[in-house]
Parts: structure tokens; sequence; C-alpha cells
């Protein structure tokens, strides 16, 4: 099925925006929660399909930061649903670990309860090594909050390091961002209809080919995905002069600041390591605190 398609270049990192849940819950006249439970039963599907298409990075907008303003009942249901699927995770990481997935949730996870950070810090460090398959789960996120946490990072350093005011420009903001570790999404493909970001990796998708649909994402269908595919692979090529004078700007940018400079390394080098110190002690702490 995927051959015809695979004929043409394929993006290589897709950020959905699995909107759609709420609706169809009060079309099929069920609860919200078991509508947000079908949309996450769907992402299932969307990941074997990437998996067969050889898709080596999804990201996920699972939950805003702005959804805190919800109901609380509301709130707490998504909660409870997240530790379901990240413990269901937790039980099949034999399954992960031989489809090579590696899971990385990109958000604000201290705002969430405890026993929920523990099970994010779980199911990250329990597939770190997962080099296949990358699914970035953006929890607690938004881009507004990412990029404020990045400024934070920088200016502690800053101060604690004496850093130049030289090694601080874009490009360094945008290394010390969550998503560090992943190459801007090529296709950005949101459900429901809605045409817009909703504050979603706005930093990392001036280059990606948007892609919306009127499906609602639980209902969503291997020929939607294919139409998102063809879609990118159509519009792709009126970006490569754009992207090509972004790879060049931020060359430029990585000369002009000493980018590559041992201490801006090091500094990088440090700031993954209290990154994932972070999970270990969330992990450990809480583990030992139940």
């Amino acid at each position: 099925m995927f051959r015809a398609i695979q004929i043409n270049k394929i993006p290589q990192h897709i950020a959905f925006v699995m909107d759609g849940n709420r609706r169809f819950a009060r079309s099929q006249q069920i609860d919200k929660i078991e509508g947000h439970s079908r949309g996450f039963s769907k992402l299932a599907d969307v990941l074997r399909w990437c998996l067969d298409m050889g898709i080596r990075e999804v990201t996920t907008f699972a939950f805003s930061i702005e959804n805190f303003k919800r109901s609380n009942e509301e709130v707490e249901g998504l909660f409870n649903l997240a530790r379901e699927k990240f413990s269901k995770l937790l039980e099949e990481t034999n399954r992960l670990d031989e489809h090579g997935i590696r899971i990385r949730v990109i958000g604000n996870i201290e705002l969430l309860p405890a026993d929920l950070q523990r099970l994010i810090a779980t199911a990250m460090l329990r597939t770190e090594n997962n080099d296949k398959l990358f699914l970035n789960v953006a929890f607690a996120y938004t881009s507004r909050d990412e990029i404020t946490q990045a400024v934070e990072t920088v200016m502690k350093h800053y101060e604690d390091d004496g850093m130049p005011p030289t090694d601080i420009n874009e490009r360094l903001l945008e290394a010390c961002l969550y998503t560090r570790h992943s190459p801007p999404p090529d296709l950005v493909f949101r459900t429901s209809g809605e045409t817009r970001l909703s504050d979603f990796m706005m930093w990392q998708i001036k280059s990606s080919v948007l892609y919306f649909t009127n499906v609602l994402w639980p209902q969503i269908t291997i020929w939607n995905f294919m139409a998102g595919i063809v879609a990118y692979q159509r519009d792709r090529r009126h970006l490569e002069a754009y992207k090509r004078e972004n790879r060049l700007h931020s060359a430029q940018l990585d000369k002009s600041s000493d980018f590559y400079s041992l201490r801006v390394q090091r500094f990088l080098h440090k700031m993954d390591a209290n990154r994932r110190k972070l999970l270990s002690t969330t992990n450990t702490k809480i583990k030992g605190g139940r």
C-alpha cells in the first residue's frame, strides 16, 4: 500500500495535533474522557503506519498547559488516562525495544502530579537507548513556556558559568529547547478542520509543510494519513530553497557565536546531564516516597 508513496521523499518527522476528541465524543453521545481514550487508541494505529512507512520521528500534542483551564473533572480524567497509557507502555517495554521505540516527553512535567511525573520519567529512562522510532509526547506544553524555559536555562548558566554575552543568541536558545535532539518537523498534521497551531512548536515549524484535514482524530484512517503524506510530497519542493537558506543561516550563527567551541559544547553537555539527572531524581524520589 505504501510502496507508491515511498517512491517519492517521505517526511522523517511528523508532528500531529490530535484535535477533535471532544467533538467526536459529542457526536457519538459518549463521555468526553471516552473520546480522549479513543484518541489515544488511534495514536497506536498512526504510530504503526509511521513505522511501516519508515518515518523515524513522531511528535504528538497530547496536553497543552492551556488545558489546565478546563474543568477539574476533565483535567483529572486526562491525567488518569495518561497514567493508564504510560503504565501500559511500561508493561510492554519488550515490544518497544523490539521496534526500537524511544519515548520522550517534552513539556514542563513539574506541573503534573507527582505519580504521573514518575511514570513519565520511568518511560523516558527505560527506552532511552532505542533509536528506530522517536515518539515525542508534548505534555504540559506550550511553545511560549518552552522558549521561556530555554531563556531561563541560558541565563542561569550565564550567571553560574560566566558565559560571555557573545555566546547567547538564537542558535544557543534553539539548542536549549525541549526538542534539542530532534530535527524540525517536516510535516505538521492537524485534524478536526481547525487551521491554527495552538502554540505548538512555533519555533520549530518555520519550514514545515502544514496539512489540515476535517476528519476528527479518533476517526482518522490510513487514507487520511496517506493524503497528508501526498500533500507533503507536493508542497515540500516549494520549501527547499527556504530550508537551504535556514541551514546557511544556522551555519553562519554557529561560526559567529563559536557554537562549536569547547565552552559552549561543555555547557550543552552539562544541560543534557542535568535534565537526565532530574528524570532520575524524579523517578527515585517519588518511588521512595510512596
